[in-house]
């Protein structure tokens, strides 16, 4: 291995972040009241640490082979307008979170999460270490969409809609391109976005 500086800081920051919320959602799980909600946690808590433990193994050089993982999402019911819940006035002397307070730190943590994965991804030279954070990133907004769900279906987030009208004005205000920048059709040479970069040309080898 011979890492870029940068590339180190970088990555110590995200084990760093990852220990503290591998933590921070056992303490989640048991003050949270309800049971889909504490398995959510528990999941989450799991995904972070294989996220954790393979980070470890990539700084260490044990051969973690990173890939690149397809997004997905996991979120019970149809998500839309349900019942909203009044939020009550927070409290200054507390012993325990109320679940509400739980699942919006929670997303919080994931939404920074996936900002600051690609951010890091970004100041990554290695492509292992690249795809790493790409990966976390992808994992942080795929969790905080399914913590979104739970907060959706018991009434505290509610997404607002514009009416059909002006949905359709506001896509209307956009025209597709003509002639040779015409989008072309599935499998006539689109690039594979998702697709592992190799090492070379980058002067940094694992």
């Amino acid at each position: 291995m011979n890492y870029a500086a940068h590339e180190l800081l970088e990555t110590s920051e995200a084990l760093r972040t990852k220990a503290a919320e591998i933590e921070q959602h056992g303490m989640f799980a048991n003050q949270c009241k309800d049971q889909n909600l504490r398995n959510i946690l528990m999941k989450h808590q799991q995904l972070m640490i294989t996220a954790y433990q393979q980070g470890i193994n990539l700084m260490n050089g044990k051969g973690a082979q990173v890939t690149h993982q397809t997004p997905e999402f996991n979120v019970q019911g149809n998500p839309g307008m349900h019942h909203q819940i009044s939020m009550s006035a927070p409290r200054s002397e507390i012993t325990a979170l109320s679940d509400q307070t739980i699942a919006t730190l929670a997303l919080n943590a994931h939404k920074t999460g996936s900002v600051m994965g690609m951010q890091w991804a970004n100041e990554c030279v290695d492509t292992q270490l690249r795809t790493y954070h790409v990966n976390g990133a992808n994992l942080c907004q795929e969790m905080a969409y399914e913590i979104w769900g739970w907060m959706n279906q018991n009434g505290y987030y509610q997404p607002p809609a514009f009416s059909q009208d002006q949905t359709t004005q506001m896509a209307a205000m956009f025209q597709p391109m003509t002639g040779q920048y015409q989008q072309k059709q599935p499998g006539m040479g689109m690039p594979n976005l998702g697709a592992p970069m190799n090492n070379q040309g980058h002067g940094m080898q694992q």
